[in-house]
């Protein structure tokens, strides 16, 4: 039971998941669940493991240890790592323009899933969450953060430039493949995915 845990409290990342919803989801109580995820984080801490459980407003997270910061914030500035893909200036273009935003309404947008990407720009410091959505599962409200303002030299959010204009080059791209059609050439779409 520890080892799905372990894989439950993986899967939800971000999220994490309350004693009650591990309960529910294992068919556990509530306090079997706590005394398994105490025993997890004793077995963690013997074994010198690079993970590490926190309980944040009565949600249990997977998180790495705050000792291996340093490793972290250097993995985040090498230069491989700094560029933003174009599934993330995507994601990020959606957030920009309709925040605050949930994860749901930009996988609407996009056609994709985009938690890895939501992710990413989170460890970026690009978006932040910025509350929660009144209703069913209250999800997350994402936007932009002061980091992202900095990233792309805006002094506002009334600087960033009109949607039409960065929207072009999909009619761009229509016409391109339109073309190629009509010559009898297979091409792949510029469109990056992220994949599910």
């Amino acid at each position: 039971m520890k080892a799905v845990i372990e894989g439950l409290l993986f899967a939800a990342g971000d999220d994490g998941l309350s004693s009650k919803e591990l309960a529910d989801i294992t068919d556990q109580t509530v306090n079997e669940i706590d005394l398994l995820i105490h025993e997890l984080r004793v077995d963690w801490k013997e074994q010198d493991r690079g993970l590490q459980i926190v309980k944040v407003a009565q949600v249990y997270q997977m998180t790495t240890r705050s000792d291996h910061t340093t490793y972290f914030e250097k993995m985040a500035q090498s230069p491989n790592r700094s560029q933003l893909s174009r599934a993330s200036l995507e994601t990020l273009a959606i957030v920009a323009y309709r925040q605050p935003i949930t994860r749901v309404q930009i996988e609407e947008i996009r056609g994709v899933k985009s938690d890895r990407t939501l992710q990413m720009l989170q460890r970026k410091g690009l978006i932040k969450e910025k509350g929660r959505e009144p209703g069913p599962g209250r999800p997350i409200l994402y936007g932009t953060s002061t980091a992202f303002l900095t990233y792309f030299g805006l002094t506002t959010l009334e600087e960033l430039p009109p949607l039409d204009s960065i929207f072009q080059w999909q009619e761009w791209e229509q016409e391109r493949q339109q073309l190629y059609k009509r010559l009898g050439i297979d091409i792949e779409p510029l469109v990056e995915e992220e994949t599910p």
